[in-house]
């Protein structure tokens, strides 16, 4: 197993130097900060100067009145103290921002309506009374989460991603094998983006949408690290790119001018937890153990000039798993060399998570920040069931970001300027090199009873390189603030993908026959063509405008536009090898003697000409125009009342995994081979039959052997395939009311999500008159494969989604002066998709007209999550999360109706009122220990009423069966996690 490296990633001086040359460079004279920034506007009288303060930092912004008005961007979120100058008087309040706020507070009061009792330059002072600014004057349709929210809220995992389906629209997910997801309407998990800093964290060669979510139990950031995030499930401004669902806007935290650290530790175990169903009926209980550690420390280096930043984060993880042999053999029916195979074991999982962060502030008109993170995660997967520990699989993956940022600001200009760079791998590897042995049961090699020794699956793929992004506001033409930006980026991407890359013999139980195997399946490079690893550049260039237009003192307008450009070469300079034209022009052996399989294939609606790559005939996607427009207006006058909405499109992309399977999957094919055995004799030198011989056991034995046996499978992509995209659609009104002495928050808005041209593998096997399905059924022509290989899969654009949704929010912010807070989600969802979402394989029928329009699977109608946070005395907060939704539609095959006729897209809905609910709480109580020492201990309950939440599984039904059945409890039942932790 490869040795984890817990050292930070540590930048090379040259590289910083030349990172910071390059953000002076392109630094031009005040304008808006990128989307985690926020910015402070309104009235103001018209000889004022205004200077903004923050408490904590001591950075400091002043903006002189113009033409009544005031502007001031680039403030990172937190408490400001603002200092008003008119007529030879100063005036002063205060005020807390959030992330990527556009807040208008009018400052034309003398003295101010809510100035701070005391001195407002005491720190404590300002903290209990600075109000947090509402932001209603946006077309976004956007939630923000707290830094309270995530600190205080039950929470079993730390992804600070859970707290956002918190937001209506979306969902956040885990299974029971602890890996995560976040959606947003009907699209896929991939089709978000979280940016951080201002910088996207987009996998552009996996799954999951953020790098290092695909299969992963990890997290993708440390949570001490995060301040607060919003999330903008529609109607973005031009600033954001590569996603076409959510936007995941976070901020991390700065060192302040005071020395401040925190140290966690919690711990849950298998005898925290109350058992499911099927083991309180005799199934074996599923073990596990959970803990999670970490500490952070920031304060000032310089003070009101350097501050740092510094946390760490690990996960542990151990999994336990149980043998259980395949074919409904029981475990003494193994031989006896076999039986030490099938004692029940334990898999672990560990993360390790830094991330370091220095801000200096080179003077008032200066911030230079400069982050790093690292993720570093070992797994062992793979083993259970007929699937033994030495034949699993180390799953190693790792994440490195630095980003070095440069803010200047100069009158009414603001330059916001980030060199970045990113490595992330993501690596399965068998446990061990050598052979694998697969029992099997009678003459079929596919009826696994268990399998041993060295596993077949072997795996590296990422993506790395250096970005520049540039964003430059003006706000010094009246009644506009003008905001404009590029992005560079160049990123190496690489896949590498060896099936079988340890060949598996398969030795026939029923015959006794384990020392001679009668069947082995291995893979091997394919001399000439390739070795199942491909290189290649991806050149990304970026630019927007938007221009937010206060047309009158009510009506506010955001006009963008947005272009985005990827150049992929091994996409686009692509050229389909001749041994592939070769075995598409020859003869269908299975017509009439001189049709050949591309007529075939054009009986069947098939033109060979749209997937046929000359190295010159394709194009990288140049139609990536996206405009977005938004509007709000002010009903009464003061904020209180705002009708807002907006239309755009946006573009995501294609991840490069599936690209690269056109020059991949056919370069490593799966070879078979046949030994002739007394119990499986075949004809020697007939087919790919041999006589058996022990050499074949040593590496590469088998190497030779690969180019004599067929069994390609040979993919081609359409030579005009286009970037996956959404229109988004929106309405809705804010409202701010005092309810019960506190300040609520409320939104309503009905949206329209289309998404279309989602990447999609369909069969392109046709019969010899090019028909899909034989006549009455609905068989998949797995046997009409391209002659002397296998299966054709074409690439093409195709999936689409519907959704139009409800979306109501309800908050009461927690303050400290009310020392409680409430927030309410609800959302209606009637969403289609013309294929199973997340599924990018579709081979059941010819097109993908033939699955017709389903409802979306995984997405209920109805969806409620409330939140509450109260300080209930005595050092105690408690803190409660209800969610229920509806019954999702699930998918599955349904062969009810017999088996040549099983429905390869069915669904399932149960027949319930409620399909999932879970109520979490959590009670933490604080010491002071009368030093700056602190001491805490909590305690979370998950699915505190212990409610049974089930999954469905991809099998519904044979002939005569009747209702489906549910598969799976869902995790977690009830489980209580205990926690200590020291605050300083």
């Amino acid at each position: 197993m490869k040795q984890r490296n817990r050292n930070m990633f540590r930048p090379h001086r040259r590289l910083l130097s030349c990172a910071l040359a390059s953000c002076l460079a392109v630094a031009a004279p005040h304008v808006m900060a990128q989307s985690t920034s926020a910015t402070l506007r309104g009235a103001v009288a018209a000889d004022a100067t205004v200077t903004v303060v923050n408490v904590d930092t001591g950075l400091t912004r002043t903006a002189k009145a113009a033409n009544g008005s005031y502007n001031i961007g680039g403030l990172p979120p937190g408490t400001y103290r603002i200092e008003v100058n008119a007529g030879g008087q100063t005036s002063s309040r205060a005020v807390t921002l959030a992330v990527g706020q556009t807040a208008t507070l009018n400052l034309q009061d003398t003295p101010p309506v809510s100035a701070p009792s005391g001195d407002a330059t005491t720190l404590d002072t300002v903290r209990v009374t600075a109000p947090l600014l509402v932001e209603t004057k946006t077309s976004e349709v956007a939630t923000y989460v707290s830094n309270k929210q995530i600190e205080a809220l039950p929470q079993g995992t730390r992804n600070f991603l859970a707290f956002a389906d918190t937001v209506p629209g979306m969902q956040f997910t885990q299974d029971n094998s602890g890996f995560t997801s976040l959606r947003g309407g009907a699209q896929s998990a991939n089709n978000i983006n979280v940016f951080i800093d201002g910088v996207g964290q987009k996998n552009y060669v996996l799954k999951g949408g953020v790098s290092g979510q695909d299969t992963s139990a990890g997290n993708p950031f440390p949570q001490l690290a995060i301040g607060e995030y919003k999330v903008i499930t529609s109607n973005y401004k031009a600033e954001f790119d590569q996603i076409s669902s959510a936007a995941v806007v976070a901020v991390t935290k700065s060192g302040t001018n005071e020395f401040h650290g925190n140290f966690f530790w919690d711990r849950f175990t298998n005898d925290w937890r109350a058992r499911t169903v099927g083991e309180r009926n005799g199934v074996p209980v599923v073990d596990f153990k959970e803990e999670h550690y970490g500490m952070a420390l920031g304060g000032p280096i310089l003070k009101d000039r350097l501050h740092f930043f510094f946390t760490y984060e690990s996960k542990e993880q151990m999994r336990p798993y149980t043998m259980t042999p395949g074919r409904n053999y029981l475990p003494f029916m193994i031989p006896e060399q076999f039986q030490h195979l099938l004692l029940p074991g334990s898999q672990m999982f560990n993360e390790d998570l830094y991330f370091g962060k220095l801000s200096w502030q080179a003077g008032d008109n200066h911030l230079v920040e400069l982050t790093a993170k690292r993720r570093d995660e070992v797994a062992e997967i793979s083993a259970g069931g007929s699937n033994s520990f030495e034949h699993g699989t180390d799953r190693d993956n790792t994440d490195d970001r630095i980003d070095l940022r440069y803010q200047l600001t100069l009158g009414d200009w603001l330059n916001d300027a980030h060199l970045t760079y990113e490595k992330t791998t993501w690596g399965p590897r068998p446990r061990s090199i050598g052979p694998g042995y697969v029992l099997v049961d009678g003459g079929n090699w596919r009826d696994t009873v268990l399998q041993a020794g060295s596993g077949a699956d072997y795996q590296d793929k990422g993506q790395k390189g250096l970005a520049l992004q540039n964003d430059l506001t003006f706000s010094g033409w009246q009644n506009h603030t003008l905001k404009m930006g590029f992005k560079y980026k160049r990123v190496d991407l690489d896949v590498t993908e060896r099936a079988f890359y340890n060949p598996q013999f398969h030795y026939d139980l029923q015959a006794g026959e384990l020392d001679i195997p009668y069947h082995v399946t291995f893979g091997g490079a394919f001399a000439g063509i390739g070795d199942g690893s491909l290189h290649s550049d991806s050149k990304q260039f970026g630019i927007y405008f938007q221009d937010d237009w206060q047309v009158t003192d009510r009506l506010l307008l955001n006009l963008g536009l947005r272009w985005d450009y990827e150049d992929i070469p091994a996409y686009a300079d692509y050229v389909t090898p001749a041994e592939t034209l070769a075995a598409l022009n020859a003869v269908d052996p299975r017509g009439n003697g001189t049709q050949t399989y591309a007529q075939t294939l054009e009986l069947g609606g098939i033109n060979l000409a749209d997937y046929v790559s000359t190295g010159s005939n394709r194009e990288n996607f140049k139609n990536a125009w996206q405009p977005r427009l938004g509007f709000s207006y002010d009903l009464s006058g003061d904020q209180r009342h705002v009708i807002f909405g907006g239309a755009g499109r946006s573009y995501d992309r294609n991840l490069f995994d599936w690209l690269s399977l056109e020059r991949n999957k056919h370069s490593f094919p799966e070879n078979e081979l046949t030994f002739n055995t007394p119990a499986h004799p075949c004809v020697v030198g007939a087919g790919n039959c041999l006589e058996w011989n022990p050499a074949y056991l040593q590496p590469g034995a088998l190497a030779s052997l690969a180019t004599a046996t067929p069994g390609r499978e040979i993919t081609m992509l359409r030579n005009d395939l286009k970037s996956p995209y959404s229109d988004q659609f929106s309405i809705g009104i804010r409202n701010v009311f005092d309810l019960w002495g506190n300040q609520w928050n409320s939104s309503v808005a009905l949206t329209r999500v289309v998404s279309k041209d989602g990447f999609v593998f369909m069969l392109g096997n046709r019969n010899p008159d090019g028909s899909f399905h034989n006549p009455g059924t609905l068989s998949i022509p797995w046997g009409a494969g391209v002659p002397g290989n296998n299966s054709l899969i074409l690439g093409m654009n195709g999936l689409e989604t519907k959704a139009n949704s409800l979306l109501v929010s309800l908050e009461k912010p927690y303050t400290q002066s009310s020392r409680w807070g409430t927030t309410l989600a609800y959302t209606y969802t009637d969403a289609e998709e013309n294929r199973e979402f997340g599924e990018h394989y579709a081979l059941h029928y010819p097109t993908l007209a033939g699955y017709g329009w389903s409802r979306a699977g995984g997405v209920s109608r109805h969806r409620l999550v409330l939140t509450g946070i109260a300080d209930v005395g005595w050092g105690v907060t408690a803190s409660g999360k209800l969610t229920v939704a509806t019954p999702a539609p699930w998918y599955g095959t349904d062969c009810s109706a017999g088996w040549d006729i099983c429905d390869e897209q069915a669904q399932v809905e149960p027949d319930t009122t409620i399909g999932y609910k879970s109520f979490d709480m959590a009670v933490e109580k604080r010491w002071d220990t009368g030093t700056d020492l602190g001491f805490k201990v909590r305690l979370d309950v998950l699915n505190a009423f212990d409610w049974v939440n089930y999954n469905y599984p991809r099998w519904f039904r044979a002939p005569g069966d009747g209702n489906p059945r549910t598969s799976e409890q869902l995790f977690p039942t009830r489980t209580v996690k205990l926690s200590f932790g020291l605050d300083w």
